[in-house]
């Protein structure tokens, strides 16, 4: 009577914990969508090369979202961003953006995030170099298919 009493609570518990994990794996569902890679994010920083925000406007959710650059400040939507970039990138001739060997990329489900320091180099109009290396904080939300970056920090140490 006692091992009856025992087989069926084992079986109770048998059957909670495959419910438990079930539902856990439920509720961090993977992406069928591969997580962006370095690769991915270099060709970011290679479109904002260009020095023309619409190049890498393709990457950035629409809507309300923050992102953060060294100057202004903070930016509310990718709309903003654009217009508020377009004025500062206005004094340079070129530029070149390559990411550093510390990209840490961290994908969970329909979500990635990722982070980087990344080298500059910027020649203004007038033919001064700038050059240094500035930190990169990513999330990235897959969109139908897509990786959209819905939140960006960028920013540069104090020198």
């Amino acid at each position: 009577m006692m091992s009856k009493r025992i087989l069926i609570l084992l079986s109770i518990l048998a059957i909670a914990i495959t419910v438990v994990v079930g539902q856990a794996k439920k509720s961090t569902p993977k992406s069928a969508v591969a997580a962006p890679d370095k690769a991915y994010l270099q060709k970011i920083w290679d479109d904002w090369s260009t020095l023309n925000p619409d190049n890498a406007a393709a990457y950035y959710a629409s809507g309300s979202h923050t992102f953060f650059d060294i100057a202004p400040l903070k930016y509310s939507s990718w709309d903003e961003y654009n217009n508020g970039v377009k004025t500062i990138v206005a004094g340079y001739k070129s530029a070149r953006f390559t990411l550093n060997d510390d990209v840490a990329i961290h994908p969970e489900g329909d979500l990635a995030w990722a982070t980087a320091t990344v080298a500059e180099e910027m020649t203004t109009k007038a033919g001064k170099v700038e050059m240094g290396n500035f930190r990169w904080t990513v999330i990235f939300e897959n969109q139908d298919g897509k990786w959209k970056i819905v939140h960006e920090h960028v920013s540069a140490p104090l020198q």
